[in-house]
């Protein structure tokens, strides 16, 4: 991303859109981005995020050796949106330079690094401490019911899971590619139940080989019914695999947004120790108004 400037602002709100996890200059997940001297009252950060109107928008103003951040979706304030993360951390990166910025989010501090060369800029972000259970049959079988999936459909080799990294996050995988093509769903349905079970997103995900899943990830309980990147759900997805022992080597991939028409890229680094932080990365494109 180069060459932030008014053009990319609404109007008299100071407000940066871009798209994070890009696939070169297409795709990515739009988020807004506000940075400023003092966080805006809670009330008046709801009502931009309402008006720009992205599944996120991040607001962030300095504090000690960090800075403040909170994000909110059309609907609600967010714990940790990986994607605005990315997004912020290239504004950040316009103003100061490359270098590794410390974020204090309600969930503890995280770190965002932003690195630009001749092929554009890359942001990683360094995620919430991860953790992950078997998920409840009965958060199961509502999930699948809310899908018009059965359970013959799952893919065994990755069962069910709760999975946290900020965020809960149910990930639920399939065994066929056009199973998660055709993923539909009642928003109000899916709003009641994800509020119910306190989860930020449904994961559903599909296996092209150990080390590259395809992702779709619906965000009812935030007023969008799908996000076509969540660097937050695939921060919890990799310490979901970390925890089982999944064959990562390492690292894995994830294309998502393929099926919405806006492919996304997300680069997931799985460290060794249980617990810590999932490292996520991806580029960014400027949207124009």
């Amino acid at each position: 991303m180069t060459g932030i400037t008014k053009a990319t602002s609404l109007a008299d709100t100071g407000i940066l859109r871009l798209a994070a996890f890009s696939d070169g200059p297409v795709g990515g997940n739009p988020a807004g981005v506000l940075v400023t001297a003092a966080l805006p009252p809670r009330a008046e950060m709801q009502r931009i995020a309402a008006e720009v109107g992205y599944s996120e928008t991040v607001f962030a103003a300095p504090e000690g050796d960090a800075w403040r951040v909170r994000y909110f979706s059309p609907e609600a304030e967010v714990a940790f949106c990986g994607h605005a993360t990315i997004a912020l951390g290239c504004v950040l990166a316009e103003r100061t330079g490359d270098e590794v910025f410390a974020l204090d989010l309600s969930v503890g501090r995280i770190t965002v690094e932003v690195r630009r060369d001749g092929m554009g800029t890359r942001a990683t972000l360094t995620s919430p401490p991860t953790r992950s259970t078997a998920a409840d049959p009965a958060v199961i079988a509502a999930a699948l019911d809310l899908f018009g999936f059965v359970s013959a459909q799952l893919d065994p080799a990755l069962p069910p899971a709760l999975a946290h990294a900020g965020n809960d996050h149910l990930v639920l995988a399939l065994r066929e590619r056009a199973t998660l093509a055709r993923m539909d769903y009642d928003m109000a349905d899916g709003a009641r139940l994800m509020q119910r079970h306190e989860l930020t997103t449904i994961n559903l995900v599909w296996v092209d080989s150990p080390r590259k899943l395809h992702s779709r990830n619906a965000f009812a309980v935030g007023g969008v019914v799908e996000d076509p990147a969540t660097g937050a759900a695939a921060a919890a997805l990799g310490g979901y695999l970390r925890d089982i022992g999944w064959p990562h080597g390492g690292a894995i991939d994830i294309v998502q947004g393929e099926d919405m028409g806006a492919r996304s890229l997300l680069h997931v680094e799985i460290g060794a120790t249980p617990g810590v932080g999932i490292r996520v990365s991806g580029t960014t494109r400027i949207i124009p108004l």
